[in-house]
């Protein structure tokens, strides 16, 4: 890039300052993302599931977080220029952090589709952005993947409801931090190529888990910042699983009613007690018998008044992610209700090991409830084993 001086996002408060070879930043914002996840769809991926998210009554959130990465952003020292796509697909937010933003790409009419994502992308890589920064989940990185290809950095503010890609900050915040340290050339950063993934969603429709790759784009990493893609789990892992979801099925206590998160470990837990298990939805179980399956928030915070209350999860291989990737719909609220000390979490330590972070990750949206949940948490490995491993917000 030639040296040649450029308008740098400021404050609004402050004296635009203009510097020499500043990089610039693209911004795009998905504002459907996420929508989906508290109401207890599995994402928001087409008109008539979104449809269907507001009729339960689901508020946009892709916003609100992408305003916690851009003030992080701004708030560091790094240099930059900001281009961006009208009104509430990037715009907006960003004059929201104080910054000032040129907005390449118009917004032809009301509502967001994926072919605005991939038109927004288009127009900012003609004005030759040095990093596409993008608002969304699994479904807007393959957006963004579609346009760009390898040829410029994206990194994800994770806002969705389904985020296996390995092209995400682990929250906002640290997306926004990992943007500054990327643009100011922090030697603790490196590109690496990270995964692109979604779900596959004939197989979701048999009741399978299973995520597609659909391709590897070019990534800022910093190891305590980005998350790796999802994991599957080896044979021994598997033995394990088995034993240790029998015992914590045996272990129930009468009249507490348990929520058990998505996944094929809570799966192994509900079979152990011989019910069917929603595999990507959160269910409830009471006295050895299902109360209500494929759950949302409001129906959780139902169930659980005047009732003691347990949650089980599992942890999301590669990722390390504890609560907010997938399972929303067990809240920042239903968290607080239940207690940190309620919580069981049952993992591999082979799962454990292989996480290049070293910490489990949560990325609730409360900033209360991640501190609660932060330092170290008790993880059920085996039967009659538990491991005492961190926990990051």
């Amino acid at each position: 890039m030639t040296d040649r001086n450029v308008l740098v996002a400021a404050p609004a408060d402050a004296s635009p300052r203009r510097v020499a070879s500043a990089k610039k930043i693209g911004l795009v914002v998905n504002p459907i993302a996420g929508m989906g996840g508290r109401v207890g769809l599995k994402g928001t991926d087409g008109a008539d599931v979104l449809d269907e998210a507001r009729r339960r009554g689901a508020r946009p959130v892709s916003s609100e977080r992408a305003l916690q990465a851009l003030k992080k952003l701004a708030a560091s020292k790094a240099e930059f220029s900001l281009v961006t796509a009208q009104g509430d697909l990037g715009e907006d937010v960003a004059r929201q952090a104080g910054l000032h933003p040129v907005v390449v790409h118009g917004k032809p009419h009301a509502g967001s589709t994926p072919a605005d994502t991939r038109e927004a992308v288009a127009a900012m890589l003609r004005e030759c952005v040095d990093l596409l920064l993008f608002a969304g989940g699994d479904g807007t990185a393959r957006d963004v993947l579609s346009i760009a290809g390898d040829r410029v950095p994206m990194l994800g503010i994770p806002t969705g409801v389904k985020m296996y890609s390995a092209v995400f900050g682990t929250s906002a915040l640290n997306a926004g931090d990992l943007a500054a340290r990327f643009i100011e050339g922090d030697p603790s950063v490196r590109l690496r190529e990270a995964e692109v993934m979604d779900i596959d969603e004939m197989a979701m429709r048999e009741d399978r888990m299973s995520a597609r790759l659909y391709g590897y784009a070019q990534s800022p990493h910093h190891r305590q910042l980005a998350q790796n893609a999802k994991a599957g789990s080896g044979l021994s892992e598997n033995v394990a699983l088995e034993a240790v979801s029998r015992q914590l099925a045996r272990q129930m206590r009468p009249g507490c009613l348990y929520i058990l998160g998505p996944g094929t470990t809570t799966r192994r837990v509900m079979s152990a007690l011989g019910l069917p298990k929603t595999l990507l939805g959160v269910d409830a179980v009471l006295d050895g018998a299902l109360v209500g399956a494929d759950l949302d928030e409001h129906a959780l915070l139902e169930l659980m008044q005047g009732r003691e209350s347990y949650i089980v999860v599992s942890v999301l291989g590669g990722h390390g992610s504890l609560f907010g990737r997938g399972n929303q719909q067990i809240s920042a609220d239903v968290i607080r209700q239940v207690g940190r000390d309620h919580i069981q979490i049952v993992a591999t330590l082979e799962k454990l090991v292989a996480l290049e972070s070293g910490a489990l990750h949560v990325d609730t949206g409360d900033e209360e409830v991640d501190a609660m949940l932060s330092g170290y948490l008790p993880l059920r490995t085996a039967p009659d084993r538990t491991v005492y491993f961190k926990v990051r917000s």
